[in-house]
């Protein structure tokens, strides 16, 4: 714990502006006893601030994630940046980024400047206690999160691929291809194509090899993480760990489940390593409208799940390799998807293990398949079906976009 002067405090100017009328609007819904815990924490008491914060989690907790109140999205960031900045004054700066990070991930946008302020000056204050030495990984003075990323034995590969993998169409490959060639060729036609010698210029692709970079950057920093083969097993759950934990995780690998940082918005969360990527040119083909950028973070073995997504989506490949089969959207029967409202996106058919006799119409599905190789971008078209399994380390960002409606493919 260090010391922390009477003069320097976590600022929250948009609290101070905004904090009666959130409050009211939170009485508005019932909150009376959380407007009386978050006014006594905003005069000092931090049980009062731990107290406001249960509450609002609670809110947040009391039926699916789109019934919730906007307010008590914001009622709950509110809570957290009065908790932290009990931790902040108390030398705690660690603890003060594992709650401010919760409010970026779970509370609302009314206070977001606020939060992404506090994050910075605790960072800051967290990195004069304990800095990231340049040789404190395994005494090794430029350790890397992936070694021999060339490594990979294809006849092993083949071993734990799905059947007939590798042995059908393989996607293209463009090397620099234009955006008017991409629009022509790929674009227009909904067709998937593998972009290579596009991501040169991104400074990820240095730096997220480098494990002291990484744990300087974001170690501190709390992120959601699935834990489980994938989202349709009955062993899969969710986690908060430290950026820094997870890579341990990733780097340990061992015969447990495994541990995959899945379809988050990282780069909102975390700016630094959102100015490592640059979003490629090809996603403003269409009149676009950006959806998400989301990150895709995990060791080898994750797998997901044969299923489709409704937007336009380039999966850039950052560090390491991965395996990518796809199915057009004409084929969806056939890939038996499931019934569900919430699963109807992804198919019954377990690709790595499943009864033919229980699936026969998927056996002599053509598919298109690809390695998608560290550097190189894989352009998926909407309600294209695909499954992906990390070959080795891997660290992958997907850019999410939709057409305009004038365009000739919205």
């Amino acid at each position: 714990m260090a010391a922390v002067s009477s003069d320097d405090v976590m600022e929250t100017p948009v609290l101070d502006d905004e904090a009666h009328g959130l409050l009211q609007r939170i009485s508005v819904e019932g909150g009376y006893a959380y407007v009386s815990m978050s006014t006594r924490a905003a005069g000092g008491d931090v049980r009062a601030a731990e107290a406001a914060r249960e509450m609002a989690w609670e809110q947040l907790h009391s039926g699916p994630w789109h019934s919730v109140l906007p307010v008590w999205r914001d009622a709950y960031a509110m809570a957290c940046l009065h908790v932290a900045k009990f931790h902040y004054a108390n030398g705690e700066f660690r603890e003060a980024l594992r709650v401010l990070d919760m409010g970026l991930i779970m509370g609302g946008t009314l206070l977001r400047k606020d939060l992404e302020s506090a994050v910075g000056i605790a960072t800051e204050r967290a990195n004069v206690v304990v800095r990231v030495s340049d040789e404190s990984v395994n005494g090794c003075a430029n350790p890397k999160l992936l070694t021999n990323q060339n490594a990979i034995n294809l006849t092993e590969v083949l071993q734990i691929l799905p059947k007939k993998s590798l042995s059908c169409k393989l996607v293209g490959k463009r090397s620099a291809l234009s955006l008017e060639g991409f629009m022509r060729d790929y674009f227009l036609s909904g067709s998937p194509v593998l972009l290579s010698d596009c991501m040169t210029h991104w400074p990820a692709r240095t730096k997220w090899n480098d494990l002291n970079y990484l744990k300087k950057v974001a170690g501190y920093r709390t992120v959601p993480v699935e834990v489980g083969r994938n989202y349709l097993c009955n062993d899969w759950n969710q986690e908060m760990l430290t950026f820094s934990d997870f890579l341990e995780r990733i780097q340990a690998n061992g015969p447990d489940v495994p541990t995959y940082l899945a379809q988050h918005p990282l780069f909102d969360q975390i700016q630094e390593l959102r100015n490592d990527i640059v979003i490629p040119d090809y996603c403003f083909a269409g009149g676009t409208e950006m959806k998400s950028v989301n990150a895709w973070f995990g060791p080898a073995g994750t797998v997901t799940p044969l299923h489709h997504d409704p937007h336009h989506n380039i999966l850039a490949q950052v560090v390491g390799k991965k395996y990518v089969r796809l199915y057009p959207a004409s084929l969806s029967e056939e890939l038996y998807p499931h019934s569900e409202t919430m699963l109807k996106n992804s198919s019954q058919v377990d690709l790595d293990n499943f009864d033919p006799n229980e699936f026969p119409k998927i056996q002599d599905l053509e598919f298109m398949d690809c390695i998608l190789e560290e550097g190189e971008m894989l352009y998926i078209p909407p309600k294209w079906w695909h499954y992906v399994r990390s070959l080795t380390t891997s660290l992958s960002v997907s850019f999410w976009w939709s057409a305009s409606p004038s365009s000739p493919v919205s």
